[in-house]
């Protein structure tokens, strides 16, 4: 069975965007059901608010809605997968860190400032990171690994992610597996800063 969301959802894949009252008509539903559902397709980020359509005549102008970039999708991974399988093992992991991360903007500050610093920047792109003090020193924990839909075939990115943390941190990393299973989209590990 359909949920009226997904509903709403293959609307606005039809239509590329639409006003709620659009929808509410297309669907049969009520305008204020429908302004419902958009609020919390927006607020977990399948939809988006993309611009108000002043209205010819009375009334307010309407907010227009579309499906999200991240909603819609990309060819990102494929074009990944095929730049790293090119690149081949002579590709440098320190390399395309410094570039993903610049480290200039970590310099000079102490090491609990450096690490805040981090995992914003690291949640920025969507490590969902964080980190938390250690016996032995702080560890850098990632929520999820960004390039989970390349990463099987490039395990690489694993060495990529502990050099743009030593490059920021200006220490060295050492990584180590998570105790519960690597799930889809899960980073299976954690990076113990020395």
């Amino acid at each position: 069975m359909i949920t009226a969301r997904q509903k709403v959802l293959a609307h606005l894949k039809k239509t590329r965007s639409a006003s709620a009252r659009e929808i509410a008509r297309a669907l049969k539903m009520s305008a204020p059901n429908v302004r419902h559902h958009l609020s919390v397709l927006c607020s977990d980020g399948r939809v988006e608010f993309v611009s108000v359509n002043n209205r010819e005549g009375r009334g307010r102008p309407e907010k227009l809605y579309s499906l999200s970039q991240a909603a819609l999708g990309d060819n990102l991974s494929a074009l990944a997968n095929a730049l790293l399988t090119v690149a081949g093992p002579g590709l440098s992991m320190e390399a395309v860190a410094s570039h993903v991360l610049d480290a200039g903007q970590f310099a000079n500050l102490p090491i609990i400032k450096r690490l805040e610093l981090l995992v914003g920047k690291l949640n920025e792109m969507h490590y969902q990171a964080h980190w938390e003090a250690g016996a032995e020193g702080p560890r850098v924990i990632f929520g999820r690994c960004p390039y989970s839909q390349v990463i099987e075939k490039h395990p690489e990115l694993c060495k990529m992610d502990a050099a743009l943390l030593e490059e920021a941190l200006t220490r060295s990393v050492s990584k180590f597996a998570k105790s519960e299973a690597a799930l889809r989209g899960l980073c299976p590990f954690i990076f113990a800063v020395k």
